[in-house]
């Protein structure tokens, strides 16, 4: 129903520092450290003087829970805990200090992306940076955002996204009832404070804990926007950014919609491209291949294939199983069988990509992320407030993306009746006075689509747009040697590129 709309993580899976036992900041004690990073904040001395008990986790690499604020406007009132996991650089004496890792989401587990860390990336970075990956505030092992069971959670994912009479789009609402009340029943105190501002603010304490005086900070997808509202909120304390598949924070939720799903066409087109280049078994011409997905998403519309023996896929699932392997191009294969195998009957392996997709598991959900998803986004930005609002907003969705559009549009009914009012507005984010921000975008990334990068590089005031010419999701852990050059050279050494440049 509503994993559609949401920001996707740069691992490929979507759904819209110190040594141990030295993790205070210098200066610590009476006054508070000062200087180019200015005070710490007013009452929260003790969150940034913690010293947390950075434990062994598995092969180089420590783990420690952190505790923060519930509510920043209240620091001495309740807390919620954060936990982190650090990949100790290689070079111990050379080390340049942490660099902070988030992989989007908003949901995704940057334990999980600091733990895959030795394997993705380069190794200048694995040299001479700390990497921390942290699951933000609602996500994972920390204090998390609870809404639904195994079984709930299933219905409201596989419910039809494009509603075609008032019994689905009744179906709809009372789906995204349940998850309202689910989440103010288990998660009602945190609700109001897994947004993206709070998350930010989360950081600066992580940076000040193990006591780097400026910020080396690597997000992407939605962690572009939490590293971008990072520097609205802390200019000053931006050390070196990178900011990949980046999220344009200044267009709504409406816009948003729109431009996501017409990324996921012009991804699906180069896919039906290149099927139709190989003779595939889709078709010997793209519009061959884009009838039999067509063919596909119409029919599961009117009848569910069978899928792993207990569930069917439904037309909300297939659409998962088609825009999951969109994020990779290594996947597209996958994707190629996939529509062959539905459209001989066979829904399995659609069943397998939409459940990589939303991380369902034989036993249930591993993670958290498909609710956090929805709790940060509704909380976020304004979003639809009625279905008669959503009904009014379809035509101009399809009419921009025939395919995927209405799709788009019906996922805002999560936020229809979502309990937390946002109190941020779309807004160009400009982070005055903050030093170069390497800014990535990817020309038929599908999730983030290139304008995206475009417009944040040019809203920041300090902004460097680095283009990868290519498809699938952000950059960096593309394979692209350019942008891999760029990236570790920047963060590593400093150089930030002289102008704009392209991959």
């Amino acid at each position: 129903m509503a994993a559609l709309a949401v920001l996707a993580s740069g691992c490929g899976v979507a759904s819209r520092a110190q040594d141990a036992g030295s993790g205070t900041a210098p200066g610590v004690g009476s006054n508070p450290p000062s200087g180019p990073v200015g005070p710490i904040p007013a009452g929260l001395q003790k969150f940034y003087q913690q010293r947390p008990d950075w434990q062994r986790c598995g092969t180089n690499q420590q783990c420690a829970t952190i505790q923060v604020p519930l509510d920043y406007s209240k620091p001495a009132g309740q807390t919620i805990e954060l936990r982190a996991r650090k990949v100790l650089a290689k070079d111990r004496g050379g080390r340049i200090g942490t660099l902070f890792i988030n992989p989007g989401g908003p949901g995704a587990s940057g334990q999980e992306f600091a733990a895959q860390a030795p394997m993705l990336f380069g190794s200048p970075l694995l040299r001479k940076f700390d990497i921390i990956g942290w699951d933000p505030r609602g996500v994972g092992e920390s204090t998390p955002v609870k809404c639904l069971d195994t079984q709930q959670l299933d219905a409201m994912i596989a419910a039809d996204g494009s509603p075609d009479n008032a019994a689905e789009i009744a179906d709809l609402d009372k789906q995204s009832k349940i998850f309202e009340a689910g989440c103010q029943q288990r998660s009602g105190r945190l609700l109001p404070h897994v947004n993206t501002k709070d998350a930010a603010r989360d950081i600066d304490v992580l940076r000040g804990i193990v006591g780097d005086p400026q910020l080396y900070y690597l997000g992407m997808s939605y962690g572009t926007y939490l590293g971008a509202t990072y520097a609205e909120e802390f200019p000053k304390n931006v050390g070196r950014m990178v900011l990949d598949g980046a999220v344009d924070p200044a267009i709504t939720s409406e816009e948003m919609g729109i431009e996501q799903a017409k990324g996921f066409d012009k991804a699906l087109e180069a896919f039906a491209e290149d099927c139709a280049q190989r003779s595939c078994k889709l078709g010997n011409s793209k519009d061959e291949v884009l009838a039999k997905v067509d063919k596909l998403i119409n029919d599961t519309d009117e009848h569910p294939l069978p899928g792993d023996g207990q569930r069917q896929v439904t037309q909300a699932l297939a659409m998962l199983g088609l825009v999951y392997p969109l994020y990779l191009k290594d996947f597209w294969p996958r994707l190629e069988d996939a529509v062959a195998a539905g459209l001989s009957g066979d829904g399995s392996r659609l069943l397998a990509l939409a459940d990589e997709y939303t991380n369902r598991q034989p036993t249930g959900y591993a993670d958290n992320s498909n609710e956090v998803q929805i709790a940060v986004n509704c909380s976020d930005r304004p979003d639809a407030t009625s279905i008669a609002q959503i009904q009014a907003e379809v035509p101009k969705f399809k009419a921009a993306s025939p395919r995927f559009g209405e799709f788009m549009a019906w996922s805002s009914v999560s936020c229809v009746n979502w309990p937390v009012k946002p109190t941020n507005t779309p807004h160009p984010i400009k982070a005055a006075g903050a030093k170069p921000i390497v800014v990535l975008g990817t020309t038929r990334d599908p999730a983030t689509p290139y304008g995206w990068a475009v417009g944040l590089a040019h809203e920041l005031e300090s902004g460097v747009l680095v283009t990868r010419d290519g498809d699938g999701h952000t950059a960096y852990l593309s394979g692209n040697a350019c942008v891999k050059n760029v990236v570790e050279s920047y963060l590593v050494q400093g150089n930030t590129p002289a102008a704009d440049i392209k991959c």
